[in-house]
Parts: structure tokens; sequence; C-alpha cells
């Protein structure tokens, strides 16, 4: 097999700059345009120089680590370890997925390629390339996202000790900022009809009703007195008495949706 050192250089620069975004992306770091070309014109010489050299499996295989290392130490710049080591382990990972990829790629389109000191050596058009690349990075582009939505969302998530009358259940607690609903000027907590007949069996008593919004349009709810709510944000817990709560579509991870006017008061 015949390997062709601009070229490999330049498919190396371009997939080493890849993966090198897509980490610094998922390890939220800020991304430096000279440095990251840096990096990646570094993984281009590596990849020619490391073939032509005899070594051992396991000497290819830390040289190979350290090399993935160097490429971090220039790709990012940040005055504590963490963003290096969180960006490190991207990398890594990365590299070992997307090569799971054009391994699957190269045998599915009878491809010739070869593993050199842990390096994929092959003939492939460069359409292919760059099409298995754009796919990856919108992949992990999204992946990522969702993975902080839910991380975010996630943090908005409070254990709370719902009282009313003599029982009292342990529900989650999700920090709505968009539930701004008010009864008799007092905040309103949200959760599900299933929630409201556990908590009060069949001796709820409504206090009124209340209009409520969704994307589904305007609808009326019954609204019910708790006697007490409290939210538990870290060690500290913060207890507010005589809370109002209506009937909405809640379900998921958590059973309350609290009111944005209680997370300020818990503040």
């Amino acid at each position: 097999m015949v390997v062709y050192l601009e070229e490999a250089f330049l498919e190396n620069l371009m997939l080493d700059g890849l993966i090198l975004y897509l980490a610094l992306k998922c390890a939220r770091v800020g991304i430096s345009r000279l440095r990251l070309a840096a990096a990646a014109a570094v993984g281009g010489i590596e990849a020619i120089l490391f073939p032509l050299f005899s070594l051992s499996a396991g000497l290819a295989l830390v040289l190979k680590g350290a090399g993935g290392l160097l490429l971090v130490l220039i790709a990012v710049r940040a005055e504590r370890l963490r963003p290096y080591c969180i960006a490190g382990v991207a990398f890594f990972g990365l590299t070992f997925a997307f090569g799971g990829l054009l391994t699957a790629v190269y045998s599915f389109s009878g491809v010739e390629y070869a593993e050199g000191n842990g390096y994929l050596v092959e003939r492939a058009p460069v359409s292919l390339i760059v099409g298995a690349g754009t796919v990856f990075a919108i992949l992990v582009v999204r992946g990522a996202k969702a993975f902080y939505r839910y991380r975010k969302a996630q943090g908005n998530i409070l254990p709370c000790v719902v009282r009313a009358g003599e029982r009292e259940v342990h529900w989650r607690g999700y920090a709505d900022s968009g539930n701004l609903l008010r009864f008799r000027g007092e905040p309103v907590c949200v959760t599900s009809s299933a929630a409201v007949l556990a908590l009060f069996g069949g001796n709820a008593r409504e206090q009124g009703r209340i209009s409520v919004s969704t994307v589904n349009g305007s609808r009326e709810a019954p609204v019910f007195l708790l006697d007490e709510l409290t939210i538990a944000a870290g060690e500290t817990r913060f207890p507010h008495k005589n809370v109002y709560l209506t009937v909405g579509d809640v379900r998921g991870e958590y059973q309350l949706i609290l009111s944005t006017e209680l997370m300020e008061a818990s503040a």
C-alpha cells in the first residue's frame, strides 16, 4: 500500500482539527483558531512520522497517547487544570469513536485500509472522509447540546417536602422560571391530578379556580391549599406556609413545578 505524505498530512490535519474542535466544544472552553490550527498541524506531522518507525504495540500506544495530549495542550488555553482534563477525555473519546466510524465506513464501502502504529492507513476518496466527518460532527454537536440541556434541567430539580393536613410527601420540584401563576395575589405551584389525589385523597377542597395558559391554549384549573412546602437547596431548607397548588400537565422526573416567586424567596 502506497502512502502519499502530503495526503496523509492534509487528511490528518483536517481530522485532528475537527476532533479537537468538537472536544473543545464539548469541554466548553474558549477556541483560538490559531492554537487549533497549530495543534491540527502537529497532528498531521505526527501522522507522517509515526508510521515511519517500527515500534512495538505498547510503545506505539504510549507515544500516540502522548501525541494526543500534546495536541490538547496546544489547543486549550486555560488557567485551571480541569478544562485540560475534560478536553483531553473528550478528545480521546471522540478519536476512538470516529476511528470506529471510519473503520465501519471503510468496511461497508470496500475501501482498503490497514493499521499502522495505531493509525489507519487507507486510500479512501476525500468525499467519503469529509462525509463521515460531517455526519460525525453533527451527531456530536447535537449530543453535546442534549447532554448540557439535560444536566441543566437536572440542576433545576430540587427535593421538596409537601404537607397537607396529616399527609406529608416527598416530591421533586422543578424550578421553572416561566411559572408566574398567581391566585389571590399569591404564587401558585403546579402538579398533576394524580399527585393531587395522592396528597389529598378524597378530601381535596377547592379554593377557587385559575386560568392556566399552555401551548394548547388556556383552561380553568382548580386551586388547592398546601399547609407547608419546604424546598431544599443544598443543605439549606426553605419552608413556605400556605402555598397554593393547581393542576397542570406535570410528568417525568419531577412531580411539582415550583413558582418563580417562591424560588426567588428561597434564594
